[in-house]
C-alpha cells in the first residue's frame, strides 16, 4: 500500500502556459503534441507565450513551417528557426536552449518519438533555466501519428474536423501526469479560437 508523502514545504502550483480555453501547459517541462494539425496546436502555443521563440526541424524535412501561414495565430517575427544538419543535433539543440533560459517556447519537430532518456534529459534542461534565465521555459516535441514520447509531462493531439464553411478541429489530452484524458472541438469563437465539449 502505497503512502502520501508529508513535506513542512508549502505546495505552489506550478506555474502554465495558457494556450487555448482550459488547455494550459506547466512550464519549465516537456510536452508532446501529435496528430495532423500538430504544427497548428505548436503555433497556438507560440503565440501565447511572451519572448522569443525557436523553432527546430530537421535540414532534410520536406515541409518546412511557412511563416505567412502562421500570422494569424502567432506574430512569426518572434520565432527563430533552425534546421540542424544531423538527427542526433535535433534534441541537443533544444536541450541548450531550454537550458539557457533565454527563450520562452522551444519547439523541435521530430520525425518520431524520441526515448526516455532524452525526454529526462530535456526535462532537466528545462529545471535548470528557470534558475538560469528570464524565461521560464517550455518545451513542446512535435511527433507524427499518435506519438509515444516516453516520459513527457503531457501528450496532446490535434485533428483537423473542418467541414464547408466552417473549421474546426478535434483536440484530445492524451496523457498528463494530474488530469484525465479528455477531448474537445476546438473552433473559432467571438473572442477567437475556444474549445467546447464535443456533446456541445
Amino acid at each position: 500500500m502505497s503512502h502520501a508523502v508529508l513535506t513542512r514545504h508549502q505546495h505552489r502550483p506550478q506555474p502554465a502556459q495558457p494556450v487555448v480555453g482550459d488547455m494550459a501547459l506547466a512550464l519549465g517541462r516537456v510536452h508532446e503534441f501529435c496528430g495532423r494539425a500538430r504544427r497548428t496546436l505548436a503555433v497556438l502555443a507560440a503565440g501565447r507565450v511572451q519572448g522569443p521563440v525557436f523553432w527546430i526541424a530537421p535540414s532534410w524535412g520536406a515541409d518546412p513551417l511557412n511563416p505567412d501561414g502562421m500570422r494569424e495565430f502567432a506574430p512569426p517575427q518572434n520565432v527563430t528557426f533552425l534546421a540542424p544538419n544531423r538527427p542526433e543535433d535535433l534534441l541537443w539543440c533544444m536541450e541548450e536552449c531550454l537550458r539557457s533560459g533565454a527563450v520562452g517556447l522551444v519547439v523541435a519537430d521530430l520525425p518520431g518519438p524520441p526515448a526516455l532518456t532524452p525526454v529526462r534529459r530535456l526535462h532537466l534542461a528545462a529545471e535548470s533555466g528557470c534558475q538560469a534565465g528570464p524565461q521560464l521555459p517550455l518545451g513542446l516535441l512535435l511527433t507524427p501519428g499518435h506519438g509515444g514520447a516516453q516520459g513527457v509531462e503531457s501528450r496532446w493531439q490535434l485533428e483537423p474536423a473542418h467541414r464547408p464553411g466552417t473549421r474546426a478541429w478535434g483536440l484530445s489530452r492524451l496523457r498528463a501526469r494530474t488530469d484525465p484524458a479528455k477531448v474537445w472541438r476546438m473552433q473559432p469563437g467571438k473572442t477567437g479560437l475556444e474549445l467546447v465539449s464535443p456533446s456541445a
